[in-house]
C-alpha cells in the first residue's frame, strides 16, 4: 500500500517543492494551504505522516499538531519552520511533533525525515495490529512493576514516537542509560546504532575529535582522518552521558550540531550532515549547573526539550524482589553456574537498605555474595553494604600512652573512596598469599580463607588475572 503524505502550507513554491520531492519518492500527497483545509482532508482521507509550516494564514501549526495529536495520535506529523527560530521549533517539539525541518529546506534532511517518519507509522500499524494487547517489546529491557516504573515504561513508549532531544535525569547507578537503550529500541532507530559515550571520561583536548571526527593533519598525532561519535551513530541515537561535563566551547559547537543537523571534523571546511536522535542525561542538577555557568543556556534549553525521570532503587522498593532474581539469573549464566537462591533474612536486609548507588550497587552486592555463599543460597551474613563513615579520622591515638598510630590511620578527605581503599587492601593480601603458595591458586585461596572459586573471582574483578 503506497504511503500517504499531508502537506499544510500556505506559499504555492513550498507545497509543489514538497510535492515533487516526495512524488520522486514514490509517496503519494495531498495539499492544502490552511488549518480548515488540513482538517477538512484528516476527517476524509487516511495519511501516514503530515509536513506542516508553522505560519499558517488561520493559525499556527502548533494548532494542527496539538490536534492530530488528540484526533489522529498514531500518525506522526513535523513541522516546517523558518531559519534559526530555535523557540519554534522546541515549541512543536514539545506539543508532540515528531521532528522538524528548517527553511530554506534541505530535500536530503527532509528525506531522511520522512523515512524514519513512515517506519515510525508502520511499527505503530503494526502494534496496532496486536489488538490492544501491549506490545512485548518495552517489558523485558526494564525490571519491575512498582507504580513508578509502569509509568516510566508507558512514558518511555511515547518518547520513542518522536525525535525531540530528551533529557534523561536520575541518581547514579539509576538506570539512566538502560532508559535511554528502551527510546532507541522502540523508535523508528532501531535498526540503527545507537552510541552511548560518557562525556566525563574524555579528555578535554579530544572531546571534539572523538564526538565529530577529524582530518589527516588537522593536529599533531592525527595521523588519518577519523570518524566521529556522530557519523558512527548516523540514523541511530546517541546518548550523551553526563552531558554538564562538557567543556563550554564544545558546547557551543554542539548546540550547532542539534540546530543545523550537520557537523564540521576538525581541521575541515565542508561540514557533513547527520541524521542523528541526541539523548542526554546526568546525575548533576542541570539548572544549578546553569546558574554556575558551568552549562550553556541556550544548550540547556535544546537538550532539556522534555525530561524523563528515572527513579531511585529506594522510591521502587516493591521491585527489589523481582530485581533480585533478573540479576541472579544473569550472574549465573555468566558464570555458568547454577542460580543462587536468597534466604527470607538476605532479602530482608537488602529491602532494609537505602542503596545510595541505586540497581548498580545492587549488582555488585550480589555479585559478590553469589561468590560469597555457601550451597548456592545467599544468606545476610553474605551481603556487604558499604556504610558511611561516622567521622573524619586523620590518625589513630592509644588512650593508654597518648602516642599516635600512624600507620594503622585512614585520611579520609574529599577525594576518598571507601570502596577503592577497600580494594587496594584486597589487593595487597590476595599478592602476599600468592606469592608466598608461588602462585598456586588453591593454595592461596586456602590461605586466605576462601573457595577456590570465590578467590578466582575477586581476582577477575580486581584486574589480577
Amino acid at each position: 500500500m503506497t504511503n500517504r503524505i499531508l502537506i499544510v502550507d500556505d506559499e504555492p513554491d513550498i507545497r509543489e517543492l514538497l510535492e515533487i520531492t516526495l512524488g520522486r519518492m514514490s509517496l503519494t500527497t495531498s495539499s492544502a494551504e490552511d488549518l480548515a483545509s488540513a482538517r477538512h482532508l484528516l476527517s476524509t482521507e487516511s495519511f501516514n505522516l503530515c509536513l506542516t509550516d508553522m505560519r499558517l494564514p488561520d493559525g499556527d501549526g502548533i494548532e494542527l499538531v496539538e490536534y492530530i495529536q488528540k484526533e489522529y495520535n498514531q500518525m506522526p506529523v513535523a513541522v516546517i519552520t523558518a531559519h534559526g527560530t530555535t523557540e519554534a521549533a522546541i515549541k512543536a517539539l514539545k506539543s508532540g511533533a515528531f521532528d522538524f525541518v528548517s527553511k530554506p529546506v534541505d530535500l536530503q534532511k527532509l528525506r531522511d525525515m520522512v523515512n524514519s517518519a513512515l517506519r515510525l507509522s508502520q511499527e505503530q500499524l503494526d502494534d496496532a495490529s496486536l489488538k490492544g494487547i501491549a506490545s512485548p517489546r518495552i517489558g523485558p529491557s526494564i525490571t519491575g512493576q512498582s507504580a513508578r516504573i509502569v509509568e516510566l515504561r508507558e512514558q518511555i513508549g511515547k518518547l520513542a514516537r518522536s525525535q525531540a532531544p530528551i533529557y534523561i535525569s536520575g541518581e547514579s547507578g539509576s538506570g539512566k542509560e538502560l532508559a535511554a537503550r528502551a527510546i532507541h529500541q522502540h523508535s523508528s532507530r532501531s535498526k540503527e546504532p545507537f552510541i552511548a559515550v560518557n562525556c566525563g571520561a574524555i579528555p578535554r583536548e579530544l572531546v571534539e575529535s572523538e564526538l565529530f571526527g577529524h582530518i589527516k593533519g588537522s593536529f599533531t598525532g592525527a595521523d588519518t582522518n577519523k570518524q566521529g561519535l556522530f557519523q558512527a551513530a548516523h540514523g541511530g541515537t546517541l546518548f550523551l552521558d553526563e552531558i554538564a561535563d562538557l567543556p563550554l566551547h564544545t558546547q557551543v559547537k554542539l548546540l550547532r550540531v542539534i540546530q543545523e543537523k550537520s557537523i564540521r571534523p576538525v581541521g575541515s571546511q565542508a561540514e557533513q550532515a547527520v541524521d542523528v536522535r541526541i539523548l542526554s542525561a546526568t546525575h548533576k542538577n542541570l539548572t544549578k549547573e546553569v546558574e554556575l555557568g558551568h552549562l550553556r543556556q541556550d544548550l540547556y534549553f535544546r537538550l532539556n526539550v522534555i525530561e524523563l525521570s528515572v527513579p531511585s532503587l529506594r522510591d521502587r522498593k516493591d521491585d527489589i524482589s523481582q530485581l533480585c532474581l533478573s540479576i541472579l539469573n544473569k550472574i549465573a549464566k555468566e558464570n555458568s553456574d547454577e542460580v543462587c537462591q536468597l534466604s527470607n533474612e538476605a532479602l530482608e536486609a537488602l529491602l532494609k537498605y537505602r542503596f545510595p548507588g541505586n540497581v548498580r550497587e545492587l549488582e555488585n552486592i550480589l555479585q559478590r555474595a553469589a561468590t560469597l555463599c555457601e550451597a548456592n543460597t545467599i544468606q545476610a551474613s553474605n551481603l556487604e553494604f558499604i556504610r558511611a563513615p561516622s567521622a573524619v579520622a586523620t590518625t589513630n591515638t592509644s588512650p593508654e600512652t597518648g602516642s599516635t598510630e600512624a600507620e594503622d590511620s585512614v585520611v579520609i578527605g574529599e577525594d576518598f573512596s571507601l570502596e577503592k581503599h577497600l580494594e587496594s587492601i584486597e589487593i595487597e593480601a590476595i599478592e602476599k598469599a600468592l606469592e608466598e603458595t608461588r602462585w598456586n591458586k588453591t593454595a592461596a585461596a586456602k590461605k586466605l580463607g576462601m573457595t577456590f572459586r570465590s578467590l578466582r573471582y575477586r581476582l577477575k574483578k580486581l584486574g589480577l588475572d
